[in-house]
């Protein structure tokens, strides 16, 4: 994975399968890759939110997790812009 903001979209996956996915995007990213920007909806998609901040708050490889742009987005933060 070569770019710095890379969107996944996680819209009709279970939580199971969601994190495959994640944690695939995770392995993946080179050392541009700085977001992943996690696209899970807003209604059906809380599940997804709340479960991203609750799974990856302690992995290594990301630094951070912060809200979108809409509430249906959730960033993972791997590296910082500065």
């Amino acid at each position: 994975m070569s770019e710095a903001f890379v969107k996944i979209d996680l819209h009709g996956l279970r939580q199971e399968e969601a994190i495959k996915v994640i944690d695939k995007a995770i392995a993946a990213a080179g050392p541009a890759t700085y977001h992943l920007q996690l696209i899970h909806g807003y209604n059906r998609g809380t599940s997804l939110r709340s479960m991203i901040y609750d799974w990856y708050k302690y992995e290594p490889k990301v630094k951070r997790i912060m809200p979108g742009d809409n509430p249906g987005i959730t960033v993972l933060v791997l590296k910082e812009l500065y």
